[in-house]
């Protein structure tokens, strides 16, 4: 396991009781390098949405436990937020909450001449993902062949 897989599971491990004690979900941890920084960010949710409050509670908790454990050898910032309207599927729990749903699928290489797929989710295990385009067509991806997958945003 690589150091950044290491951090995520070692913080996702020690942040789940206090989001479960608030009877939030846990979305995702993701340990990241941007723009020359690191962040620890842990996105959180709960029926009716995340609010700013919600977000301070666990992150004050969260920085305590961290500051004891001392765990993570670089700096870094440490991010709580809700995952937004742009939630990727990334667990089992994504994708059952989303079945009938209309999703975005955006590929790493082009299928049929094209990267970003629409429709509604149909089927899903461990390797694969059915949807049923907007002309009935029927489409099957490889996880691995997916850079994105997420409910479609309509306005």
């Amino acid at each position: 396991m690589s150091r950044k897989e290491v951090y995520e599971q070692r913080a996702e491990e020690m942040i789940l009781p206090l989001v479960e004690a608030q009877r939030f979900e846990l979305v995702d941890v993701e340990y990241v390098k941007e723009a020359g920084n690191w962040y620890l960010r842990v996105y959180i949710d709960k029926e009716g949405g995340i609010t700013v409050d919600d977000c301070e509670l666990i992150s004050r908790a969260f920085s305590d436990l961290l500051d004891e454990a001392d765990f993570i050898e670089d700096s870094y910032i440490l991010e709580v937020s809700s995952p937004g309207l742009g939630r990727p599927l990334k667990k089992e729990k994504d994708y059952a909450r989303s079945m009938g749903k209309e999703l975005e699928i955006r590929t790493y290489r082009p299928i049929d001449k094209q990267k970003e797929f629409y429709g509604i989710l149909l089927a899903y295990d461990n390797n694969s993902v059915t949807i049923e385009e907007q002309d009935k067509t029927r489409r099957t991806f490889e996880k691995k062949e997916i850079a994105l997958i997420r409910l479609a945003i309509d306005f």
